[in-house]
């Protein structure tokens, strides 16, 4: 017998192809030669586990015709047959996995799994309540409160996804935190630079049969939880083995209905190097958008955190209007505003904080983070520089790799230090794809791993800049 996400699965059992040859035949009595042919005639039942039951489908969209257009009429004619209503599932020839590789026995978890403790990795300050709402994340809120009512049946999976400092991580703390608070779900936070370690961890240990005993409880960690939240999946890039290990992973958890949740700097769309399987999995529930938050959410924001405060009292509308309005890329830098006006207050301790006061604390922070606001511009004029290019060559078509990379790091800073989207900065490097941009970055970030000597470069080009 082998298993398959937690299901048996038969061979030659008569009674298993009676049961299917007659539902077959009460299907095609209840439709039409066409119909049949097309979604029903190339299933295959592979598996009934108590009231559950298997069907293996050729295509994606036999998944996605079969749950919305017939899943009634299938249920239905199991149910006169057996007198079961079954919950049926549907899945894909490359989804099924040899249990070896699926299914961890109770006996490989972890010691702490036993004895009953499991160690979510939440930060339990961060909730739906702290999240302060606008117009540019209100959407992704709604997603992800609808996701913690319900983990595992809508929006399976969601993708959360905007540049960082805007909230994202805010977000997926909250879904675990409520989930944990109002179930006994089992919730997981990790990053994807801590599942890709630990998946490396792997290969580290020396002996065999310890190296089986860490496959297996570090399997069991990721596919025996009932909601697993992953930040960050863009660093998976250029780790080809994680990608597959995070696939069978990923592939496991949504056909047992447990809600995955992912976040990512760019769309679904956008992580080029991710494998497409992937990518198209990563479409399946709800991708969500947070853009930077606008003048009006900067001022609420402003006045939530500082509310906490000693200063608090001392502190008026035109001291947060004129912090809302220079620090406007993201809500880390308007924390950063905030803990150099507390820091140069307990210095200075004046009698009040004036305006001109805060203008006087800030007038550095706020230099330096306008800067990182400057435009494409001004870093193509610094990498030229340091370079020894002109910006024309740098936006030229040359493709020397003496060029060629400079101008890659370049994108990569323009879309790191500011708040162009990929399609304007490839305009601004003589009308490239946005897909050019995306590549850029995703190959700089890859190079940045494993090369201390760029990011010396880079952290001298930001020094210059």
């Amino acid at each position: 017998m082998k298993l398959v996400h937690g299901y048996e699965l038969w061979g030659e059992d008569m009674n298993t192809d009676s049961l299917w040859n007659n539902f077959l035949d009460g299907i095609c009595k209840k439709t039409n030669p066409v119909s049949f042919n097309t979604w029903f005639n190339n299933l295959k039942l592979l598996s009934i586990n108590n009231n559950q039951l298997l069907i293996q489908v050729p295509m994606i969209i036999h998944k996605k015709v079969l749950s919305e257009n017939y899943y009634s009429l299938i249920e239905e004619t199991f149910a006169d047959l057996t007198g079961i209503n079954y919950d049926i599932s549907f899945i894909l020839e490359d989804e099924i996995i040899a249990s070896n590789e699926l299914l961890i026995e109770d006996n490989n978890q972890s010691d702490d799994i036993q004895n009953g403790y499991f160690e979510s990795n939440l930060l339990p300050n961060l909730n739906f309540d702290n999240f302060i709402v606008g117009d540019t994340n209100r959407f992704a809120k709604t997603a992800a409160m609808a996701v913690a009512e319900q983990p595992g049946k809508i929006y399976n999976p969601l993708f959360i996804y905007g540049k960082s400092g805007l909230g994202k991580t805010h977000l997926m703390h909250a879904i675990g935190n409520y989930i944990q608070q109002n179930t006994s779900l089992k919730v997981l936070y990790t990053t994807s630079d801590g599942f890709m370690n630990e998946f490396t961890g792997i290969a580290n240990v020396s002996d065999g049969h310890n190296s089986l005993d860490y496959a297996n409880n570090f399997k069991s960690k990721y596919r025996n939880v009932d909601v697993l939240i992953i930040d960050d999946i863009q660093y998976l890039v250029g780790a080809g083995k994680t990608q597959q290990e995070f696939f069978h992973t990923f592939n496991a958890l949504h056909q047992s209905n447990k809600q995955i949740i992912i976040s990512s700097d760019r769309s679904p769309d956008d992580l080029k190097l991710l494998e497409e399987r992937l990518r198209s999995r990563f479409t399946w529930g709800l991708p969500v958008d947070i853009y930077p938050p606008d003048f009006d959410l900067r001022c609420r924001i402003l006045k939530n955190k500082i509310q906490k405060l000693d200063i608090a009292l001392m502190i008026n509308d035109d001291i947060i209007e004129y912090i809302a309005s220079t620090c406007d890329n993201d809500v880390r830098s308007l924390e950063g505003a905030i803990n150099r006006l507390v820091a140069y207050t307990a210095m200075i301790v004046p009698d009040k904080i004036t305006l001109e006061f805060a203008q006087e604390a800030l007038k550095d922070y706020v230099q330096k983070n306008i800067f990182l606001l400057n435009d494409i511009g001004n870093i193509q004029k610094c990498v030229a520089e340091y370079y020894d290019l002109s910006v024309e060559t740098l936006k030229s078509k040359k493709r020397s790799a003496n060029i060629a990379y400079p101008r890659q790091i370049a994108m990569y800073l323009c879309r790191m230090l500011t708040e162009e989207s990929f399609p304007r900065i490839g305009l601004e490097f003589g009308g490239r794809d946005h897909s050019t941009v995306i590549h850029a970055c995703d190959k700089v970030e890859v190079d940045l791993k494993n090369s201390d000597e760029l990011k010396d470069i880079i952290n001298d080009i930001k020094s210059k800049l």
